[in-house]
């Protein structure tokens, strides 16, 4: 996190020990073992949040995602079981295929002749 050398440490360490003598710099140096390690633990307590939400938001989004798929899945299955059942669907497919037939024979004709 912070750039620090071991000679900044030594130096840090010599004007602690300067400023707080000897009898206080253990007790000093507990406490601020104690703050890093909390402060590590709050740092490392809101990353695994924000992790946690990401996650819960995108399985969110897919759970979303699925239920959009399985509503077109479904309105695909009722349009092709509409086509099905119905018969006049069925005369415009064969009116289709009739006139593709009709095309065809006449372009078969003009080739021939042409």
């Amino acid at each position: 996190m912070f750039d620090v050398g071991f000679l900044e440490i030594v130096i840090i360490a010599a004007i602690a020990l300067i400023v707080l003598g000897p009898e206080r710099l253990p007790r000093a140096a507990r406490t601020a073992g104690l703050w890093v390690g909390r402060a590590r633990r709050m740092v490392a307590d809101v990353k695994s949040d924000i992790d946690r939400e990401i996650r819960e938001s995108e399985l969110a989004d897919l759970r979303k995602l699925g239920e959009d798929v399985s509503s077109v899945k479904d309105d695909i299955e009722k349009a092709g079981q509409s086509v099905t059942d119905n018969d006049a669907m069925g005369d415009v497919v064969n009116s289709i295929k009739e006139s593709a037939d009709v095309l065809q024979a006449d372009a078969t004709e003009k080739s021939g002749t042409g």
